[in-house]
C-alpha cells in the first residue's frame, strides 16, 4: 500500500486541494457564504480526481518501463493491479460526491461543465488509446486539471457562475504549473530517453523548452502585476511577488544547466514546485483572511 501511494505522487495531492481551496477562497472573498458541506465534498472530489489521474498513469505504462526503481515483471504486475483498484475506487467515490452535490442543487451547467472536462482530462491523459502522457501533451492536460480545472470547480461550487477575478489568479498560477513540470521534466531527461519516454521537453527539445520556461515564469509574474489595470487590488495580489526570488533562482539554475553548469536536480525541482506552491498558497491564505 506504501508504494502504492507513492504512485499516487501526494505532492499533486496536496498541490491539487490547495488549488481547490484557492478557488473556493476567491468566492468568499467576492462576498460569497461558503457551504461548508459542498466545500468539503468537492475537496474530496478534487483529491480523488487527482488521485485518479496519477494511478491510471501508472496502470496503462508500457511494460518494459518500471514503476518504481528496481522493480521485476512481478512486482510491476501487483503494484499495476493495486493502482488499477485504488483508481476504481476513487472514481466510484467521486461519482458519489457528483451525485450528493447534484442533489444539493450545487452542480449548475458551468460546474457540470468542469467537472465533465476534469474526467475527461484524466482519460486522455493515462489511458489508452490516447494516453496524452505518452504522446508528450501529458503536462499540458495535467497543467488544465490541477491549474484551471480544480480551482474552478471550487469556486463554482460556491457562486454558480464564473468571475473574471478567477481567471486573473489561476491563469498565471496555470504558467507557473508547467513551468514546474518542465523543471521536472529536465531532472528525468536522461531516464525519459533510455526508456522511450515522450515527455513535453522531449517533444519540442531543450533548447526550445528553456526559454519557454523562463517565459512561463516571466509571463505569470507579468499577469499577476497587471491585474490591477483591470480593477483589481493590489492588496489582494502583492503576496504572490514574495516568491519572485525563487522564480529568478529557478531561471538563473536552468539556465547555467543549460550551459554545461552541474545540475542538483533535487533542489531545481523542489525549487520550482515550491515557487507555485508558495504562490497558490500566499494568495489562498489572502482571499481566505481579507
Amino acid at each position: 500500500m506504501k508504494d502504492v501511494l507513492r504512485l499516487a505522487r501526494p505532492i499533486f495531492l496536496l498541490l491539487a486541494g490547495l488549488m481547490y481551496i484557492l478557488g473556493a477562497g476567491i468566492s468568499r472573498f467576492l462576498g460569497e457564504f461558503v457551504a461548508l458541506p459542498a466545500f468539503w465534498l468537492g475537496l474530496g472530489g478534487a483529491v480523488l480526481a487527482q488521485t485518479s489521474m496519477s494511478l491510471l498513469a501508472e496502470v496503462f505504462r508500457p511494460p518494459n518501463d518500471p514503476i518504481l526503481p528496481g522493480d521485476d515483471r512481478a512486482a510491476r504486475r501487483t503494484l499495476r493491479d493495486a493502482a488499477l483498484y485504488l483508481s476504481i475506487g476513487a472514481l466510484a467515490a467521486l461519482g458519489v460526491i457528483a451525485f450528493l452535490l447534484f442533489r444539493d442543487g450545487r452542480l449548475t451547467a458551468p460546474a457540470l461543465l468542469c467537472l465533465g472536462l476534469s474526467l475527461l482530462v484524466c482519460v486522455l491523459y493515462a489511458v489508452p488509446p490516447m494516453r496524452m502522457l505518452d504522446r508528450g501533451f501529458g503536462e499540458l492536460l495535467l497543467t488544465i486539471q490541477m491549474a484551471y480545472l480544480l480551482p474552478a470547480i471550487g469556486f463554482l461550487l460556491q457562486t454558480g457562475s464564473f468571475h473574471r477575478l478567477l481567471n486573473a489568479i489561476i491563469v498565471p498560477l496555470a504558467f507557473l504549473v508547467l513551468a514546474a513540470l518542465l523543471a521536472l521534466d529536465f531532472s528525468t531527461y536522461a531516464e525519459d530517453i533510455k526508456y522511450g519516454r515522450r515527455t513535453f521537453l522531449e517533444r519540442v527539445g531543450w533548447e526550445v523548452a528553456t526559454p519557454l520556461h523562463h517565459g512561463l515564469i516571466v509571463a505569470a509574474y507579468l499577469l499577476l502585476g497587471a491585474a490591477p489595470l483591470l480593477g483589481f487590488s493590489i492588496g489582494l495580489l502583492w503576496p504572490a511577488f514574495l516568491t519572485l526570488p525563487f522564480a529568478i533562482l529557478q531561471i538563473f539554475w536552468l539556465r547555467n544547466i543549460t550551459l554545461g553548469a552541474r545540475p542538483i536536480w533535487n533542489l531545481l525541482t523542489a525549487n520550482g514546485l515550491a515557487v507555485f506552491g508558495l504562490t497558490a498558497y500566499l494568495l489562498t491564505l489572502t482571499v481566505w483572511l481579507r
